[in-house]
């Protein structure tokens, strides 16, 4: 019987704008058809079974006997304003109803037609509770009974649950979704690392199950291995030393040099190419990678490297070139010892030196670059070599503090047997903040071998200058500039350095707290006659030495022979 009810009610709020219908008929006409049942609906009726609808067959039964009509008040939702007269009515209502969002809506009106009084009211007062709202209708006989309070509706059962179930679904499809974009990205991050860690694992398994050997950083420049048991590195060195490949390995093997090397990390970049640290046997190593229209500089580089007896404490060691191919473009590689300090340059930029550092890094400066400058007579002789490109970024620090010499791809070197000066065919340029002034205005003799010696010189100058800059001295040091960085830019052009240093003959400032230094003022004193303007004036390598030593005499931390 309530299923029956329920189907009955949930169908009154869309009955009422047609019932309206019937409403406007009685305010325009002032009267209604009661109108009655037909024999027909009388016998189906009685023969219906359901007591409700017999219920309500008898009250629609008394109310056409009764005859009697009311006036009512008659309002529309949802909030039911204004009021107006409903008259000639059989029964007034008013209706309320809250929807699952929490929305009330009100409507008060009558009923006109008898045949649509048992489809509003089975007794006094419904409420019913459907699937997403709660409606409840009030039913009266009387003149205006249907004015007052409308009835208090139950709470919606389900609404409190579903407002919560809500907010959890709500939170819930968040992590869900959060799980499911984020999820299998970790996933794969994870899958990723174990992956890389397992191959790495592997690698160094790899290498330890390798013969030992001892570290190439630490083997003495002129091959005298005290080491009891032979190496790798050692054997490699020593066939060179009868390959006819000079200083490096035996050109057969540098010609597979590429394949036994991992790159592991880029340590710097240029205008000739990177600069990579790789793994070799174990070993760390320097490879220098050139660009493929920089063939010429590798080339160069190669054959003043392979020059024999050139392999000297404060010159870069190096182990062997070879040409590869990643990606279907050529790579020039120049493998080299590697130096954990890096260049001057930066170890300049990171810290101070105290007296006995700037010493000992520009003793083995001048120890490196006299050994360059000297030619080694006798069949196994060395050339003369002048290097073109000194500069802060082209020396490295060792371990030890020492200086070596690096990047020769400007190089030249000179035999006095033949009396010639071999310049390689290379588009290159030295650096121009470097430039001595002779190559500025254009007035340097290139075949004179002596003249580009003097260049190295002026250039030695100005890296002795950035090195006492760095020195603390009273308690002060100043910070890393470069030469001229008062007077050039960052990234100077030709005419700026021709102006400054060949036409005005500017040189860097000394600082004033260097003349109460002795061992500054007397680095500053040979820095004046390295960048002098005269090239004929300046100091050759091997005097520069020959001072710095007379000045490391005067402080007993420096040990330098």
């Amino acid at each position: 019987m309530r299923s029956v009810a329920i189907n009955c009610f949930s169908s009154v709020y869309g009955r009422l704008k047609a019932f309206s219908l019937a409403e406007e008929e009685i305010r325009c006409n002032g009267s209604i058809d009661i109108g009655g049942l037909s024999e027909e609906e009388e016998s189906i009726d009685q023969a219906s079974p359901d007591p409700l609808h017999q219920r309500l067959l008898k009250e629609q039964a008394n109310a056409i006997n009764n005859h009697k009509k009311y006036k009512c008040l008659s309002c529309d939702g949802p909030n039911c304003t204004p009021s107006y007269l409903c008259q000639g009515a059989y029964q007034c209502w008013k209706y309320i109803e809250r929807d699952k969002d929490g929305n009330i809506r009100k409507s008060r009106g009558c009923t006109t037609n008898l045949d649509h009084v048992p489809f509003f009211c089975s007794n006094e007062e419904t409420m019913v509770q459907a699937k997403e709202k709660v409606f409840a209708i009030r039913c009266c006989h009387g003149d205006f009974c249907n004015n007052g309070s409308f009835p208090e509706l139950e709470p919606i059962k389900f609404s409190d649950t579903k407002v919560k179930m809500g907010e959890d679904d709500s939170a819930s499809y968040v992590w869900r979704l959060i799980v499911a974009v984020i999820g299998p990205v970790v996933g794969v991050v994870l899958v990723a690392t174990i992956v890389l860690l397992l191959l790495r694992r592997n690698h160094i398994k790899r290498l330890n199950s390798s013969p030992p050997h001892t570290s190439y950083s630490a083997l003495p420049d002129d091959m005298r291995i005290s080491a009891p048991v032979d190496t790798t590195l050692r054997g490699y060195y020593d066939d060179s030393m009868t390959s006819g490949s000079g200083s490096g390995l035996p050109l057969l093997i540098q010609r597979t040099l590429a394949k036994q090397i991992s790159l592991a990390e880029c340590i710097g970049k240029g205008r000739y190419g990177e600069v990579w640290r790789g793994i070799w046997h174990g070993e760390n190593v320097a490879v220098k990678i050139f660009f493929s229209r920089d063939e010429a500089s590798w080339n160069r580089e190669t054959e003043i490297y392979s020059t024999v007896l050139l392999r000297h404490e404060n010159i870069l060691g190096y182990i062997g070139s070879d040409m590869t191919s990643q990606n279907s473009c050529t790579q020039l590689w120049l493998v080299t010892h590697y130096h954990i300090c890096g260049s001057l340059y930066d170890h300049l930029n990171r810290t101070t030196l105290a007296h006995r550092h700037l010493l000992t890094l520009a003793i083995s400066l001048m120890a490196g670059l006299a050994h360059l400058h000297t030619e080694i007579f006798g069949t196994q002789g060395k050339p003369a070599i002048a290097h073109r490109d000194i500069k802060s970024k082209n020396i490295l620090v060792k371990g030890n503090g020492v200086c070596a010499i690096a990047d020769f791809g400007l190089a030249v070197t000179h035999k006095q047997s033949t009396g010639l000066t071999e310049i390689a065919p290379n588009t290159r340029v030295g650096t121009k903040r470097y430039m001595a002034p002779e190559l500025l205005d254009e007035s340097l003799d290139p075949h004179c071998f002596e003249a580009l010696k003097r260049v190295d010189m002026y250039a030695v100058g100005l890296v002795l200058w950035e090195l006492g800059r760095r020195v603390v001295s009273n308690g002060i040091a100043e910070e890393y500039q470069p030469p001229f960085y008062d007077r050039v830019g960052s990234d100077p052009s030709f005419e700026e350095m021709r102006k400054v240093v060949a036409i005005d003959q500017h040189r860097p400032v000394l600082p004033n707290r260097w003349a109460s230094d002795t061992i500054l003022s007397g680095v500053g004193k040979l820095m004046r006659e390295c960048w002098h303007q005269n090239p004929n004036a300046r100091l050759p390598a091997l005097r520069v030495k020959k001072t710095l030593i007379k000045l490391a005499a005067n402080d007993n931390n420096v040990q330098y022979q």
